[in-house]
């Protein structure tokens, strides 16, 4: 079914939009797989803060042109679909590869490569950055590192106060011990 000019205009200026938002997307093949295998996979990537997209590989790569960066043509063939990243590309690329390793859908959606900060990646690539840390995780650690020069001090203070204490009552006690 062909789609109008209009339409095509649309989904060029929609893909334009996503790459703006993204830090980073998975391109992958999903021949054979039902609407509801599609679905389950558009889930499993919005709830890592991301966006599924089928796309037209005419117009996806349209758009990419026009955004300035340069896909080779073999990574676009065929039944493809986008993962973009929009806040957390490392949790995208985890939930991609997470569900292409489901046992129904395993050999039916194949990784073919991606793109992060302008840079071609590999299927092996996708699979490195879907290991490193996700957003919130990175804040968790951060906050960790943040707080543990304070945690630090506070155990010194608590421990040089006792220290006084332990030397007051050893003190006291020497005092009540030659009163008797």
């Amino acid at each position: 079914m062909a789609i109008t000019r209009e339409r095509k205009e649309e989904l060029v200026a929609q893909y334009l939009d996503l790459l703006e938002k993204s830090n980073g997307f998975v391109i992958v093949q999903y021949g054979g797989l039902g609407v509801s295998k599609v679905d389950g996979m558009r889930n499993a990537v919005r709830k890592a803060d991301g966006y599924y997209a089928v796309t037209k590989n005419t117009l996806f790569t349209k758009a990419l042109q026009q955004y300035g960066w340069n896909v080779p043509d073999d990574l676009l063939k065929g039944p493809t679909a986008v993962a973009f990243g929009l806040e957390n590309f490392p949790g995208v690329a985890k939930a991609v590869l997470d569900y292409s390793e489901d046992r129904e859908v395993e050999g039916k959606l194949v990784i073919k490569g991606g793109m992060m900060v302008g840079d071609i990646i590999n299927p092996a690539q996708v699979e490195a950055v879907s290991k490193l840390p996700t957003l919130d995780e990175l804040r968790a650690q951060l906050a960790g590192l943040v707080v543990a020069p304070a945690e630090g001090i506070v155990n010194v203070i608590y421990g040089a106060t006792g220290q006084v204490v332990n030397v007051i009552q050893a003190y006291l006690d020497d005092k009540n011990g030659d009163a008797a």
